[in-house]
């Protein structure tokens, strides 16, 4: 049977890519964003659900759809975040905190609550999550990203542990800056052959929830590529 398959944040720009490895590979997809269709991806086997992941009853709306739509969710993988510069911790802007542990901190707590019931219930699945290097490596004027990338890290980190016993992994992935168009963009005279392959991100999530990866659990994987 092809794996059924959750992803969030699969509008983005890594997201694509990884929504794009799944279907590849034969998997049945359903794809969250706020605004995303089935026509945004050519491949067979894609749905697309939109869901506000910053609000617990919208993504209880989309765990029950994805469920509905799929069967079963093998595997979790959650995308989606956002990041914003605050400056100087004590300059910080109280609604960049709050935006950031919103889209970080929060969506990672609506989704793995909203799937994991499922999950224990057919004792069995993989969540993989895409956090940041800054998740561990904080720097200067991105303290309320870092730390809501730290706090997703924990989530990871305790969800693996509390669900160990019904058969669930759950692993994160800690990237530098990825070679995305929208990273592009906002610094169009960085040096890109140092930044992180989205499609090496992509096949590493692919590794985390198959059979091969079944004993890797609670981990925060670098992949910081070549610019270390």
């Amino acid at each position: 049977m092809p794996q059924r398959v959750l992803i969030t944040g699969a509008g983005g720009g890594l997201g694509a890519h990884v929504t794009r490895a799944f279907l590849e590979s034969g998997a049945i997809v359903v794809g969250s964003a706020r605004s995303i269709s089935a026509a945004d991806f050519a491949q067979e086997g894609f749905s697309g659900i939109p869901a506000d992941l910053t609000r617990a009853e919208s993504v209880a709306g989309l765990a029950a759809a994805a469920i509905a739509r799929l069967g079963a969710i093998d595997a979790l993988v959650h995308v989606a975040g956002g990041f914003a510069y605050g400056g100087a911790l004590h300059e910080t802007p109280e609604s960049v905190w709050q935006q950031m542990m919103d889209l970080n901190a929060g969506a990672a707590f609506h989704i793995f609550r909203a799937v994991i019931p499922h999950m224990r219930d057919r004792r069995a699945g993989r969540i993989v999550a895409i956090g940041s290097r800054a998740a561990v490596e904080p720097q200067a004027n991105i303290g309320a990203y870092a730390a809501s990338k730290a706090a997703l890290l924990s989530l990871v980190r305790t969800a693996a542990l509390e669900n160990r016993d019904a058969g669930i992994t759950v692993n994160a992935i800690l990237p530098g800056t990825i070679d995305t168009e929208s990273n592009c963009q906002s610094d169009p005279s960085a040096d890109r052959s140092k930044w992180v392959s989205p499609d090496g991100i992509a096949r590493l999530v692919l590794y985390l929830v198959s059979e091969a990866g079944s004993e890797i659990t609670g981990a925060a994987i670098p992949f910081y590529g070549a610019g270390i």
